[in-house]
């Protein structure tokens, strides 16, 4: 059991220092992220604008053809009234002449309506792209400084993840899944010592007992408080050698 306790601290030990690693990126890992985020946004954006161009202007030229074929049929309408034999027929021409002319006006509003959506949204593309390019930029500064970190840390990152590689694959599978729940759940720190009669954890108090106990080295203790793994002094020495 002492050997499971040792390579269990062994193991946030070497997490300990990864984290450490980690912490050097700072936030650029998630400034990156987040810009990546924005640009694809905007760029989603700008695409869901330049289909609406497109689809714009698909129907206003198939409303120029519709334009143009009522507008025709205006002219056939206007020449038969010459050729008309009584008021009723007069009145069915006039009729289609009129519908006609609404059907026209109607069109003609629309790709109104149609040009100034079109123009709206060439205004808004071209307000976003400046904004589209400096994202960019930002991020392409933010990734050449997270690149530049990674790779002044990355033969120690390399080192030690293959270190923590090995001493994993000696874990038992119980004490695996425990460590991995409580350093997921507390943010790294897994298992810890005891220091000045408390948990290094969450600084509480553990009874005199328990301490006894702990220190015996003969299973896995957890703090009644913040559910980490507690070990000896001696296994964590043990541990740091």
């Amino acid at each position: 059991m002492y050997d499971r306790l040792k390579i269990l601290y062994q193991l946030q030990l070497i997490d300990d220092q990864l984290d450490d690693l980690e912490e050097l990126r700072g936030d650029l890992p998630n400034a990156v992220k987040e810009l990546e985020e924005k640009i694809n946004s905007m760029k989603d954006e700008i695409a869901d604008m330049e289909t609406q161009q497109k689809e714009s202007l698909k129907k206003r030229n198939d409303n120029e053809k519709e334009i143009d074929k009522l507008t025709e049929n205006q002219k056939k309408f206007k020449a038969q009234l010459y050729q008309v034999r009584n008021n009723k027929e007069y009145d069915a021409l006039t009729k289609e002449i009129d519908h006609s002319e609404e059907q026209v006006k109607k069109l003609e509003v629309e790709n109104d309506s149609l040009a100034d959506l079109s123009k709206t949204l060439t205004d808004r593309i071209e307000e976003i792209k400046p904004s589209l390019e400096d994202l960019k930029k930002e991020m392409k500064d933010k990734e050449a400084d997270l690149k530049e970190i990674i790779k002044a840390n990355e033969k120690e990152e390399s080192k030690l993840a293959a270190e923590r590689k090995k001493i994993e694959s000696t874990v038992k599978k119980p004490d695996l899944s425990a460590y991995k729940r409580i350093r997921k759940a507390k943010k790294g720190k897994a298992v810890v010592t005891i220091k000045r009669s408390a948990c290094s954890g969450c600084h509480n108090i553990v009874p005199s007992q328990r301490q006894l106990e702990i220190r015996q080295n003969n299973r896995l203790y957890f703090c009644e408080y913040c559910g980490r793994i507690l070990v000896s002094t001696e296994v964590a020495d043990s541990a740091s050698e």
